[in-house]
């Protein structure tokens, strides 16, 4: 979505400020997200980390903050410990040591986790000419050794194909077949995002990782992502319910809040109990990617929220 001028100058100025000087935070929003743990003294039924981009405008068109700060802004602006990488924010960086070794020590300094890294531009994983296929899955092993380097469980990847039906299902699960082969010397997984295509279709998606039937790949099921193409979506609950017995990861997407702080497309209760009817325990990521009055800040900030509420009244939830 775009941001108009006023929006911009307003998301800037609160962002700036509240990132450089962290004054308008609540006090509780500056410690350490604890280890899942109610403010009752519950297990929390998951726990939440933040993905990078969230706060692509601010790395982007904003300039605000760089990758390096990254792990700094998410446990000093947000109370997040546990962080979700895109590789476009640091492509050309990848491979130079120095600067790796100083994002890992960002996050060691810090007391944040790095958990994967989503991984596009690298070419097609489902390509239908096998040269190109196998071209990409070279193209994907430098972001397992970052991945490794940085202490990450995955690599988020796309499934994207062509063809028919039929023969996408086998393109991708072919090109992830290998990848997985390659993530196990790092001992590493490679998990598939809903992210357009047919890949937005749950009921593909699953049968792909059916066809791979390998331990190291899963899925990484995101909330919102489910336009196929054009005006042609798949429905997000039965798309989720579909992917969650292999997921490794979960993603958050939000866009817009009502008055009343949820959001406007996504149902977060019943989305999460989708969740966690499938045993699922593990990390939910932040993925704001729509339209704040106080920028992705607020948006960040509404998203945690959100999902915070989901923690207290899904405690005791039981399926």
């Amino acid at each position: 979505m775009g941001i108009n001028r006023r929006q911009f100058v307003a998301a800037s100025s609160a962002t700036a400020g509240a990132i450089a000087l962290n004054s308008r935070l609540p006090a509780r929003m500056l410690n350490p997200q604890e280890e899942n743990a109610t403010d009752e003294g519950k297990k929390k039924p998951f726990k939440i980390s933040i993905a990078q981009w969230s706060l692509h405008r601010m790395l982007n068109r904003q300039k605000l903050i760089t990758n390096l700060d990254f792990p700094r802004v998410a446990k000093e602006s947000f109370g997040i410990d546990a962080i979700e990488y895109v590789n476009g924010f640091f492509r050309k960086k990848n491979g130079d040591d120095k600067y790796m070794a100083q994002l890992k020590k960002n996050c060691e300094d810090n007391g944040v986790k790095s958990l994967l890294i989503m991984v596009d531009g690298e070419g097609r994983l489902g390509d239908p000419d096998d040269g190109r296929r196998k071209k990409a899955i070279q193209n994907h092993v430098k972001w397992l050794e970052a991945a490794k380097y940085l202490g990450c469980h995955s690599i988020r990847v796309n499934a994207a194909s062509g063809g028919s039906y039929d023969e996408q299902v086998e393109k991708a699960a072919d090109g992830l077949s290998r990848l997985s082969d390659e993530a196990k010397k790092f001992d590493l997984n490679v998990i598939v995002e809903n992210h357009g295509g047919l890949s937005s279709n749950g009921a593909w998606l699953a049968q792909v990782i059916k066809t791979v039937d390998k331990e190291n790949c899963g899925t990484l099921p995101d909330f919102g992502n489910f336009r196929i193409k054009g005006e042609e979506w798949y429905d997000r609950y039965k798309g989720v319910t579909e992917l969650m017995p292999y997921a490794k990861a979960v993603s958050a997407k939000s866009h817009q809040f009502d008055d009343a702080g949820n959001e406007t497309k996504t149902d977060f209760i019943k989305m999460m109990k989708i969740v966690l009817d499938a045993g699922y325990d593990g990390y939910v990521g932040i993925e704001f990617e729509g339209d704040h009055p106080k920028g992705e800040y607020g948006g960040v900030l509404a998203t945690k929220k959100l999902l915070e509420k989901c923690q207290k009244e899904l405690a005791d939830y039981k399926g």
